[in-house]
């Protein structure tokens, strides 16, 4: 508790939209990463400064804008100024310790999400993602580099499927997805925990053991908190009279909606099972 309370306390006294990057630095420097298609053609560059980056800004097709590592204030800043976004969206967005959710501004619509991941250590890490939907582009904001999106952007490369065709909210989806099933991932290596568990149980019980189940018991309480107001931001996209979101492409985020249901009933049965155990 005393170290969520030390990063906030570097907005205490200052104006609200002030910029101040609240979270873990992963990367030495800031990375944006292009993509910009249509149905014929794409283009993948990496983009070295601002003003190439408003040199690509208003060029035909949809854009698609990743920035890995947000402790470049000026930098995110100087993105916020160049596609009209509001100060206080990039202060939540280089705040790391916001709760999931979507936000309908009627010419975007800001999103965060929370990757949950196993890490080499054993221990489930948090990320913050934040993705804004525009009229013909969408912008990733990412605490680190990672794969997360590879196969997304072999979709773009090769045409496969219909992203090439669709719109940025098609694009906005499949970002939305890849996060949501990375749960899927999370919890099928919690699965694999439990049953090792329940078969050591049967044979010994030990301090050792009583130590795991509530170690997998935090863990699924860390995936109940981010999935409550996951579900209330996916709401409102389904909800939402927004003209960034085509009512053909609705069904998808209805399709995240029951991912997110699926999931909720897998960390529920799987709680009830630690919860046996301890009994």
């Amino acid at each position: 508790m005393s170290s969520h309370v030390k990063k906030r306390s570097k907005k205490a006294g200052l104006d609200p939209g002030s910029l101040i990057h609240i979270g873990n630095t992963y990367v030495e420097k800031s990375r944006m990463t292009l993509f910009r298609y249509d149905e014929a053609s794409w283009v993948e560059k990496e983009i070295k400064s601002v003003a190439e980056l408003r040199e690509e800004k208003d060029r035909p097709g949809i854009l698609w804008l990743n920035i890995d590592g947000l402790h470049d204030v000026e930098l995110l800043g100087k993105i916020g100024e160049l596609f009209g976004l509001h100060s206080l969206i990039i202060e939540d967005i280089l705040n790391t310790d916001q709760r999931p959710r979507a936000e309908d501004f009627i010419d975007y619509i800001f999103i965060v999400l929370k990757n949950i991941h196993n890490h080499v250590d054993q221990n489930l890490h948090v990320d913050q993602i934040s993705i804004i939907l525009g009229k013909n582009f969408v912008i990733s904001f990412q605490e680190r580099e990672g794969a997360l999106f590879d196969p997304i952007r072999e979709k773009l490369r090769t045409s496969k499927g219909k992203i090439r065709k669709a719109g940025a909210d098609y694009l906005a989806h499949h970002l939305m997805d890849a996060i949501v099933d990375q749960y899927f991932v999370v919890l099928e290596d919690i699965e694999e925990k439990i049953e090792q568990l329940e078969d050591d149980l049967v044979l010994q019980t030990t301090p050792a053991k009583l130590h795991a189940i509530h170690f997998l018991r935090r863990e699924l309480i860390l995936l109940r908190k981010s999935l409550w107001p996951l579900r209330d931001a996916i709401g409102l996209l389904q909800r939402a009279d927004s003209p960034l979101i085509v009512d053909s492409d609705l069904i998808y985020f209805k399709d995240i909606a029951y991912h997110i249901i699926a999931i909720f009933d897998t960390v529920d049965t799987f709680r009830d099972l630690l919860d046996g155990m301890l009994d």
